[in-house]
C-alpha cells in the first residue's frame, strides 16, 4: 500500500505544478502559496476527522511534535523558494532542479535511517538519477537578466529544504498518525506563508485577484494535499530512500502537462535527462 501511495503522491504533485503555474501568471507567488497553504490545511483536517485520529492529538509526544514542526518550517521555505521560481522559470528546468531532492534525500536516508540494502543498486541508481537531473536543469544560451537567472537559486534551494523536510517529517511521524502528522506540519507551514506575506505588505494583493488564478491556486492547493496525504502516509509506512525518488518521478506528469499547456518542448539532451532520471528511480525501487 506504501508503494502505491507514493506513486498517488508523485502524480498528484505533478499536477499541483502545472495547476500553480497557471494560478501565478499575475498572482505574487508568496500570496499564491499562502492562499494554497490554507486549501490544504482544510484539506488535511477533513481527513483527520474523517479517519478520526484527532483524539490522537493529545498523545503526540513532544519529539515527534518538535520533529513535525521543523519539517513544516523546512516546508515553507521550499514551497516559497519552489514558487517563486516557478514564477520567473521554465517549468521543466525549475522542476528539474527541485527533484534534486530525491538525490541528497536517499544520500540522508542511507545514513540517518540505515537503508543500506542492496546499497550498491541504489546508489547506481541515484548517480543516474543525478546526472538525469543535469541533463534536464540544462540552460538556453541566451543573455538573461539577473532576475531571468534567479529562479536557479530559489530552485536550488527549494530542493535542500524539500529534502530536509522529508527527513525530518519521517522522525517526526513515528507513532504519529499520518494524516494527523500532515495537518500539524501544514499549520505550521501556513502561519509561516502568511507570515511572508504580511511582513513584505503582500496582502493587498488579494483585492486584485483574478477569479481565474484564484481557481487555479485552490485546485493546486487540493491536489498539493491528496499528494501530501499519500505522501506522508508512504513515508509512514514505507522506505524512505524509495519513496523520496518515486514521489520525485511527478516530473514526468509535469513534463507532458507543461508540453500540453504551455508548449514548453524538451531539448534531446534534456528528454535523454529525464529517462536517466526515470530508470534511476526504477532502479532504487527495485532494490527496495
Amino acid at each position: 500500500m506504501w508503494f502505491i501511495a507514493a506513486v498517488l503522491s508523485s502524480f498528484f504533485a505533478g499536477i499541483t505544478t502545472i495547476l500553480a503555474k497557471c494560478g501565478i501568471q499575475k498572482t505574487d507567488s508568496d500570496l499564491a502559496t499562502a492562499i494554497r497553504t490554507g486549501i490544504v490545511l482544510i484539506f488535511s483536517w477533513l481527513m483527520v476527522f474523517l479517519v478520526g485520529s484527532f483524539d490522537d492529538l493529545s498523545a503526540v509526544s513532544t519529539r515527534s511534535l518538535f520533529f513535525l514542526v521543523l519539517s513544516g518550517i523546512a516546508t515553507g521555505a521550499s514551497w516559497l523558494c519552489y514558487f517563486k521560481a516557478l514564477s520567473i522559470g521554465n517549468v521543466n528546468r525549475v522542476v528539474a532542479i527541485d527533484k534534486s531532492s530525491a538525490v541528497l534525500s536517499v544520500l540522508l536516508a542511507i545514513v540517518f535511517f540505515q537503508e543500506t540494502n542492496h546499497l550498491a543498486g541504489k546508489l547506481a541508481g541515484t548517480v543516474l538519477l543525478a546526472v538525469g537531473i543535469l541533463l534536464m536543469a540544462e540552460q538556453k544560451k541566451t543573455a538573461q537578466t539577473a532576475k531571468e537567472r534567479a529562479w536557479i537559486i530559489y530552485a536550488v534551494l527549494s530542493a535542500v529544504f524539500a529534502a530536509l523536510t522529508s527527513i525530518l517529517a519521517k522522525v517526526g511521524i513515528t507513532g504519529v498518525e499520518s494524516n494527523l502528522g500532515t495537518a500539524i506540519r501544514t499549520g505550521v507551514v501556513l502561519i509561516m506563508a502568511w507570515g511572508v506575506v504580511f511582513s513584505h505588505g503582500k496582502q493587498t494583493g488579494l483585492r486584485s485577484l483574478e477569479r481565474k488564478e484564484l481557481l487555479f491556486i485552490v485546485l493546486s492547493g487540493l491536489s498539493t494535499g491528496a499528494s501530501w496525504l499519500c505522501y506522508y502516509y508512504a513515508l509512514q509506512n514505507g522506505i524512505v530512500s524509495v519513496i523520496v525518488p518515486i514521489d520525485r518521478l511527478s516530473i514526468v506528469v509535469s513534463v507532458l502537462f507543461s508540453f500540453l499547456v504551455f508548449k514548453e518542448r524538451l531539448s534531446r539532451r534534456a528528454l535523454i535527462g529525464l529517462l536517466l532520471m526515470i530508470v534511476g528511480t526504477l532502479i532504487i525501487a527495485y532494490f527496495a
